[in-house]
């Protein structure tokens, strides 16, 4: 490293172009680097998705959930399956291990997937998808009707939408894609008459076999004739509206003689149709088709949403304003990103500056300190060419770990100049001062950034999706303190050497702040009197720190704040989810859904403020379908979202039956777990075997967590009676009296009630779903089904009463499984005002270990959700500290060539946690600040970085033990001397570069706030206790080494 100083103190110019050519390259990255609102997290999670048109969850289970879950399980890597049957859909979602490649487990699952046999024939084909942070919307869209709108219905839009919004949307670069609700897709529909079809005595099966071998176009080989080849193909195509009407169903004899055809439009009308709404949608109080857009892995977020608006404004001022229509982009990812980069920058640029201020305070001189500044540009852009190099984004971790760094790249300019402008000022030469000045220096700089850097090792080795959430941080931190380090040995010396070469003259010219200068001398003088009489008294100095760590252990022990997983954040978006009594339609639910409508008008209606106090709602919306709703609102105010909580749940809530479950949506969505959701998870063989004990813990939850404290409580899928089914059971003799299969059987009463799809069939470039049904579909009684006159193949007549029992029964609307094993899961959300910890034990203790001891044979009752996500990781970050600590001695050392030394060094790192502890403490007194998993992280880093001052006490010491032939006790004093000024140059840089980010308030401060307080709580501790206990342990240390002292004439002279 000798070698290197000497070159660039030579070298002006290269040291220089070198510079340039970082600063050059951030830039250039800079430009290309994908800018998001958080890093992109692999969750090792895969999902199967199947839709099955009007199946019961039942028959779902039965037909498509158990041949998925019987494929899947034999995966290599799956941990656990878990099935989700609801009426006419299916998921089936595996959790894998940590650690498995999720590319070959999405190749693996995709070949087993397609080799599923028996899934049924009106079922659509398998698809799979991917749990990343990518999988949640960047934006949110909703189209809506214009005051003087042409447009009747938006159901009609389907096809509109699909080819004139979504294919020009999808086509934006970075967009993976687009999904919408309403707007339904046409379909040609033959609708039976019945009472036509009893004249004719034609049954409901024959017109669908007669539907099905109508249409056929195949190739039947080739044709020679001379020198020319014909294809012959066969081709008949009856499913247009205008040929299908020709379909022959019978053909017979007259009495005349002559043949008689009966052809489907005999006895069926067929025409064009839009399939029946799934949900109502509503936006501000209009109907609405809602638009949700995703993005592709490591896209520009900024980039793609500022083409989306384009293209918006693009289709709003043409096929939209033709039909008087509008598309609003309602949620904007980038508002929440703009604001937190916006405020990153702030904290960054502001903590610069009140670092530079507190070098001048010390320097009084601006050369110096001009010199040392030049650190925070180089080191942050230079940070942007690593994040571009290993493929990730700017974000708010990342930003958030630049601003972090701001204060610490000084640190190693501090050391090297200080000790450059100490050795100048003692009369040396600046070319000498300056090789000399870093020579001293360089090892114990490099030490102190290597037990930074180290820290994030077992963090980036972390196998849990919340690792790659502090990838980024260790990443930005590391890259910009090693950077420091090389412009601390290369910079800084060659520009020392030049400008202070003409510095004598201005010496004299330093200002003064008496009272300060004064304070700051009888504070140094204090400690180095305190250094000289704890090094030569031992008993007196082992006993400060001894005192010292037992109060440490005091703090942490008696203050440690509870434990929580992960902040929200504030996207600015609360998310509510409604529940409704079993059985409810869709009208049903959209009147409950309504009375939140209503009570959410006058706030988006208010100009300022709504009425009480509550904040101006500036969306709101709600997708009401059979069986349940959710909604969404932003308010105007982002730091007010919360509040309106309440205004979306209290309306529901006086709904007989009705709950609602709200909640401020996570700024890490499903990735990793953000959501303080704790999860109860009873299984066992069937549901009536787990119900009773659900049904008893969640009495037993909701006693301990009343929803009137802003707790809530809910079941999945919901107990009670079930959906409401009208069970037709055929009796098989009365079936083969009649010469009908229960295949036929059922195919009838299908057609008859609601619809059959028979084929898919080209239209106007795509395909459309041709549907069999007949005039009474979905207009029945119960009392219509019993007298549905089943036709037979004999032409005679028998009503399905007298072929078939019916029953009125309650069946559930929702089947979950896991592992096979059918599952009630009880989910508690706690009110923020408890710790998930706390929430945790409470629940252990008050209502799982009671209930424990009374449940049946074969059923289980375990926690997850956030409450394993918690224990898995805790225990990973408890490991991880541990492994730091341990890394960072072995560094030490091979640093210092000792066993003993580094021991002296170690022992300052708990004292500063105490430290960081009661920075804690200090926050939560003005605001609640628990020990989440990114809080924790400021342990880590504070490991890392307060040894620094030790590492350069022991090094001083050191040097005047080897060159200087000074006494143990001598060298102390002398060390503490001369380290006591950058000490606390470096340490209040530091701390002041973090003032901003502690205190501003604003998008993201939430996520990094906890990091802050305790790193500064931790560094304003151990500037103070490296003074107090370095020196007795040094001392006490050092007794044990033997140290050779090193001639003047081995060192190396700078020539």
């Amino acid at each position: 490293m000798d070698s290197v100083i000497k070159l660039a103190i030579k070298q002006p110019i290269a040291v220089a172009a070198f510079v340039f050519l970082i600063i050059a390259f951030g830039i250039v990255a800079l430009q290309k680097i994908p800018i998001q609102m958080t890093p992109d997290i692999d969750k090792p999670v895969l999902q199967v998705r199947v839709s099955w048109p009007g199946a019961s969850p039942e028959d779902v289970e039965r037909e498509v959930v158990t041949r998925l879950e019987l494929a899947v399980t034999s995966l290599t890597g799956v941990e656990n399956v878990e099935s989700d049957s609801r009426f006419g859909s299916a998921r089936v979602t595996l959790t894998y291990s940590v650690g498995q490649d999720m590319d070959i487990a999405l190749i693996q699952l995709l070949s087993k997937v397609s080799a599923i046999d028996g899934l049924p024939f009106e079922s659509k084909r398998p698809t799979v998808r991917t749990s990343n942070s990518d999988d949640s919307p960047i934006s949110r869209l909703a189209m809506v009707k214009l005051p003087n709108s042409k447009t009747d219905d938006l159901g009609t839009l389907g096809d509109f939408v699909e080819f004139e919004i979504i294919e020009k949307l999808s086509r934006i670069e970075g967009i993976s894609e687009i999904t919408f609700r309403g707007g339904q897709k046409k379909e040609l529909k033959v609708a039976l008459d019945t009472q036509k079809l009893t004249e004719y005595s034609i049954s409901i099966p024959s017109v669908l076999e007669s539907l099905k071998a109508s249409s056929a176009q195949v190739t039947a080989g080739e044709i020679i004739e001379g020198k020319r080849t014909y294809s012959l193909r066969a081709e008949a195509i009856s499913y247009t509206s205008s040929t299908a009407g020709n379909i022959i169903l019978r053909s017979e004899i007259g009495p005349d003689g002559r043949p008689v055809n009966v052809k489907l439009k005999d006895v069926a009308k067929i025409y064009m149709s839009y399939k029946k709404p799934t949900s109502f949608r509503r936006m501000n109080g209009q109907d609405a088709i809602t638009f949700a857009v995703i993005r592709e892995p490591s896209s520009n977020v900024v980039e793609i949403i500022e083409n989306l608006k384009v293209e918006i404004e693009k289709l709003n001022n043409g096929p939209l304003a033709e039909k008087g229509l509008v598309l609003n982009n309602v949620y904007d990812e980038t508002v929440y990103i703009n604001a937190a980069i916006k405020l990153v920058q702030q904290n960054i640029i502001i903590g610069g500056i009140l670092a530079i201020c507190i070098l001048m305070l010390f320097l009084r001189s601006f050369r110096p300190t001009f010199i040392i500044m030049l650190a925070i540009p180089v080191s942050v852009i230079g940070t942007f060419v690593a994040i571009s190099w290993l493929g990730l984004s700017v974000n708010v971790i990342s930003l958030a770990g630049l601003a972090f760094a701001v204060g610490m790249v000084v640190d190693a300019s501090i050391v090297s100049q200080e000790n450059i402008y100490r050795l100048k000022q003692s009369g040396i030469a600046p070319i000498m001062a300056a090789y000399n000045g870093s020579r001293q220096v360089w090892a114990p700089i490099l030490g102190s950034a290597l037990t930074t850097v180290v820290v994030f090792i077992p963090i980036l080795l972390l196998d849990l999706p919340i690792g790659q959430l502090f990838r980024d941080i260790g990443i930005a931190i590391s890259v910009s303190v090693l950077i420091s380090v090389i412009i601390s040995v290369t910079l800084i010396p060659t520009i020392a050497a030049k400008i202070l070469k003409n510095s004598d003259s201005n010496e004299t010219k330093k200002f003064s702040i008496i009272f300060l200068d004064a304070f700051a001398s009888k504070f140094a003088k204090l400690m180095e009197k305190y250094a000289s009489y704890s090094a030569s008294s031992l008993k007196f100095g082992l006993t400060v720190v001894l005192g010292l760590v037992l109060t440490a252990g005091v703090i942490i022990s008696s203050f440690l704040p509870p434990l929580d997983y992960l902040p929200d954040g504030n996207r600015n978006f609360v998310f509510a989810r409604i529940m409704v009594p079993s059985g409810y339609n869709k009208e049903a639910t959209l009147e409950i859904s309504r009375a939140m409508e209503r009570a959410a008008q006058p706030l988006w209606e208010a100009e300022n403020d709504g009425p009480y106090g509550k904040p101006k709602i500036a969306r709101f919306f709600f997708v009401a379908y059979s069986g349940g709703a959710f909604a969404g609102a932003a308010t105007d105010n982002p730091e007010r979202v919360k509040e309106i909580l309440p205004v979306l749940t209290k309306p529901i809530r006086s709904q007989p039956g009705a709950r609602a479950f709200a909640q401020q949506a996570s700024l890490f969505g499903r990735s990793v777990g953000g959501s303080r959701v704790i999860k109860v998870e009873i299984t066992g063989s069937s549901l009536e075997l787990i119900q009773p004990t659900a049904q008893k813990i969640i009495g037993s939850i909701r006693n301990q967590f009343p929803p009137k404290d802003g707790h809530q409580v809910r079941s999945v899928p919901q107990m009670g009676s079930g959906s409401p089914q009208v069970i037709i059971e055929p009796i098989p003799e009365q079936l083969a009296k009649i010469g009908m299969s229960a295949r036929e059987f059922a195919q009838s009463l299908d057609v008859y009630n609601d619809g059959i799809r028979v084929i898919e069939i080209p239209f106007e470039g795509r395909l459309i779903e041709l549907i069999l049904t007949s005039d009474k579909a979905n207009n029945n009684k119960i009392d219509d089904i019993k007298d549905l006159p089943l036709i037979l193949k004999t032409g005679g007549i028998v009503r399905l009463s007298q072929v078939a029992d019916i029953n009125l029964i309650g069946v559930p609307k929702q089947i979950k499984r896991l592992s096979g094993r059918r599952v009630i899961t009880l989910q508690l959300r706690p009110h923020e005002s408890i710790s998930l910890e706390n929430a945790v034990l409470k629940l252990q203790n008050s209502v799982i270990n009671p209930n424990i001891k009374n449940i049946p044979e074969g059923v289980s009752v375990n926690l997850s959700g956030a409450a394993s996500e918690l224990e898995r990781t805790w225990i990973a970050m408890k490991n991880n500290v541990m492994i730091a600590l341990f890394v960072i001695f072995l560094l030490l050392t091979v640093l210092m060539k000792s066993f003993v030394l580094p021991l002296v060094i170690m022992i300052t790192v708990p004292v500063a946690g105490a430290g960081g502890v009661l920075g804690l403490v200090f926050l939560n007194q003005f605001s609640v600040q628990p020990l989440d998993m990114l809080t924790m992280l400021g342990f880590i880093i504070l490991a890392g970085i307060v040894v620094n001052n030790s590492i350069l006490m022991v090094e001083q010491t050191l040097w005047h033990i080897r060159y200087e032939s000074m006494i143990i006790s001598e060298a102390i004093t002398e060390a503490t001397r001369n380290r006591i000024r950058p000490i606390f140059m470096s340490t209040l840089t530091s701390l002041f570069g973090l003032i901003p980010l502690v205190i501003f308030p604003g998008s993201g401060s939430e996520l990094y706030r906890g990091i802050g307080t305790v790193v500064f709580g931790g560094l304003a501790t151990s500037a103070i206790l490296t003074l107090l206990m370095v020196p007795p342990l040094l001392s006490l240390a050092l007794k044990t080494e033997k140290l050779k002292p090193v001639s003047e004439a081995k060192e190396d002279l700078f020539v």
